[in-house]
């Protein structure tokens, strides 16, 4: 079963306030960015999406680190260009990141490393995970617990994984200056508390912000257009959907599962741009899963709020959670995401 479906209990909501706390007006607002953002159009929605494909730069990924990626719940962050940010000091970042994380935890902050390991953090890069070879190398970072037994018995325990890169991010790449280093997308997995120590750490060594990256139901839309578009060797999962029905004293949700291949075949009927995707297409789309539905249980789903749709390719929610199932499709699925984190920091 998807995680999604399983309700969020009420203490998410006080972690969720915390980690806001951490990243929204923890640092000032850089006056670089400023300009950065004076001199960054206002991006409206494109009218039309080429369908994701495979990238011919994945070729250098490392297959252990790709598969480390997929079939894990990522939350989605927005990040403004990092100031001074250097490639060649990872290993430097790494000591002493993890003199924060153990300073932090010394200080009595609820920082999730257990009590019996010591900490150990790494910065490695992604290799291959980018849409041109102008877009910023893509980089892992990762906390792990370090046991106090012997060397041959010790095992590093991965307690919190996020990872930072730029698909397709030219429009943000042509307004910054060689100082910046432009990673817009940050995706998150492991404690919250993790992850607001983590972000306290960058920005205050970077002079940069992170945002929540929510996605509304107007995305999730053309996601799940674009997602069905794609062509899959083989479908591992039914198409999902999850609208919210706001009523009280709770709202209401309702599912719709859909046979893939039936998804696929409703996709290819109104399509008709070879290789894109188009407003036209994804309204078109989404009106002919509403009025199924609504002939068969009554129902007109464009009254509620679309809050998740899972597909082959991908999953996503509206609060920001996306979990990545297909290699194939990453530097697609990434890309659109890219941009969703662009427009955010615009």
């Amino acid at each position: 079963m998807d995680s999604y479906d399983t309700p969020e209990s009420t203490p998410r909501h006080s972690a969720s306030s915390k980690l806001k706390d951490y990243f929204i007006g923890a640092t000032p607002l850089q006056k670089r960015l400023e300009s950065v953002r004076k001199q960054t159009s206002f991006i409206p929605t494109p009218p039309r999406r080429k369908i994701p494909q495979c990238s011919q730069l994945q070729e250098d990924n490392d297959p252990q680190k790709v598969a480390f990626l997929l079939n894990k719940q990522w939350t989605l962050y927005s990040l403004t260009p990092l100031y001074k940010f250097s490639y060649t000091n990872l290993k430097e970042y790494s000591r002493l990141l993890s003199a924060f994380i153990a300073a932090e935890k010394q200080k009595g902050l609820a920082v999730e490393v257990g009590e019996d390991f010591n900490i150990k953090v790494t910065f490695s890069t992604l290799l291959g995970m980018k849409g041109t070879q102008r877009d910023p190398e893509a980089f892992l970072v990762q906390i792990l617990s370090k046991s106090q037994l012997p060397s041959e018995n010790r095992e590093h325990k991965v307690l919190w994984t996020g990872w930072f890169c730029c698909i397709f991010g030219d429009s943000l790449l042509e307004t910054v200056s060689e100082d910046f280093t432009c990673v817009p997308l940050f995706l998150a997995n492991g404690a919250e508390t993790n992850t607001a120590i983590v972000g306290t750490w960058f920005q205050k060594t970077f002079d940069c912000y992170f945002s929540p990256l929510a996605i509304n139901a107007f995305n999730l839309s053309w996601m799940a257009a674009m997602w069905t578009a794609c062509k899959m060797d083989q479908y591992m999962a039914a198409t999902e959907f999850l609208w919210s029905v706001p009523c009280s004293p709770q709202s209401l949700d309702i599912s719709y599962a859909i046979h893939p291949e039936d998804a696929k075949a409703l996709w290819d009927s109104v399509h008709k741009t070879p290789g894109e995707v188009t407003q036209e297409e994804v309204d078109l789309f989404m009106d002919c899963l509403y009025s199924h539905f609504h002939r068969h249980f009554k129902i007109h789903l464009s009254a509620t709020r679309l809050v998740r749709v899972s597909t082959s390719v991908a999953s996503a929610h509206t609060d920001g959670k996306i979990k990545i199932l297909c290699h194939k499709y990453l530097i697609g699925v990434l890309a659109y995401l890219t941009e969703l984190a662009i427009f955010q920091i615009d």
